[in-house]
């Protein structure tokens, strides 16, 4: 039986010699005029790590939602190891062999220009809610509002970014080994949803695992690949000249990234507000999927208020 995917066909955006792959949600019918929004991935996966029925909680608000392979991760453009040096070491240090965050800043704005937005709103998450920030300071006329999620300020390096860090984790992930097999990366992707999962909601390791085995993603255990995204250094100006309306949400149960992340990133863009998310660790659960969807509605439409209930 062949099922219809709720996602277009991959299409492709270009930054130089960086190829970078992208989709969007599918229309279910006619819409008034949907805004643009664009997920930014996080740390070695693919887009394809996205919940879909995220991306159509966001749809049910009026948003058009695209997502993208960062460099380095899913179909996008592999860079040649550099080095082989490990996530953590690249982290420390504070020198990146291979491409700049700038560079990952202006592979989004490759995608927005490759579907026609002038303008969208960004909604990262870990690695990809610290890209967001640096696409809102490279690129502020290209970026409607700014929602980082589980992520640790955009300017930080070395051992400003591992205070926010749960080493414990980091050290976990760094020893999981994995045969290099689609099946040896379908059980390390699961291994990888089980620690960062939320604690206080059910883990859904069926819908992991069937995401998974459609698209085995070799990322969860390829580490030059991750150690490039970490080595990419900002040489940008700091978080605090953010001008972009900055929406910042954080699961006070996140195993490997501190909600002081969080409430730092909101602490120090002028306006920001820090949105805490009991039960939630490291991923997105269904349980809050509306919830989140109607917070960037709400910052959308300009209100910096908490959104009503409901």
């Amino acid at each position: 039986m062949t099922t219809t995917s709720p996602w277009t066909a991959t299409a492709w955006a270009h930054n130089g010699r960086i190829r970078v792959a992208y989709d969007q949600l599918a229309a279910d019918g006619p819409a008034a005029a949907p805004e643009p929004l664009l997920l930014v991935t996080g740390l070695g996966v693919s887009r394809r790590w996205w919940p879909t029925g995220l991306a159509r909680a966001l749809a049910a608000e009026g948003f058009a939602v695209a997502r993208y392979d960062q460099r380095d991760a899913g179909e996008s453009t592999h860079l040649p190891p550099a080095s082989r040096r490990g996530p953590i070491a690249a982290l420390v240090r504070r020198r990146g062999d291979a491409y700049s965050a700038e560079d990952m800043a202006d592979d989004a704005i490759a995608v927005l220009d490759a579907l026609g937005w002038e303008s969208a709103h960004l909604f990262g998450q870990s690695l990809g809610g610290a890209v967001a920030q640096r696409i809102a300071l490279r690129h502020p006329a290209r970026v409607r509002t700014l929602t980082s999620v589980s992520a640790v300020p955009g300017d930080a390096a070395g051992p400003a970014t591992l205070r926010h860090i749960r080493l414990r984790t980091l050290a976990r992930l760094a020893r999981t080994r994995h045969p290099q097999t689609p099946e040896g990366h379908i059980e390390a992707g699961v291994a990888l949803a089980r620690l960062l999962r939320s604690p206080g909601y059910p883990f859904d390791e069926r819908t992991v695992r069937d995401m998974l085995s459609a698209v085995p993603d070799a990322g969860v255990v390829d580490a030059r690949s991750q150690s490039r995204q970490i080595g990419a250094q900002w040489h940008g100006p700091p978080i605090d000249r953010i001008t972009t309306p900055t929406l910042v949400l954080h699961g006070l149960d996140d195993p490997l990234v501190k909600p002081s992340a969080g409430r730092t990133v909101a602490a120090r863009i002028p306006g920001a507000r820090f949105v805490p998310l009991p039960g939630v660790g490291h991923d997105l659960p269904e349980p809050v999927w509306t919830e989140v969807a109607r917070h960037v509605r709400h910052l959308a439409d300009g209100s910096h208020d908490e959104p009503p209930a409901g």
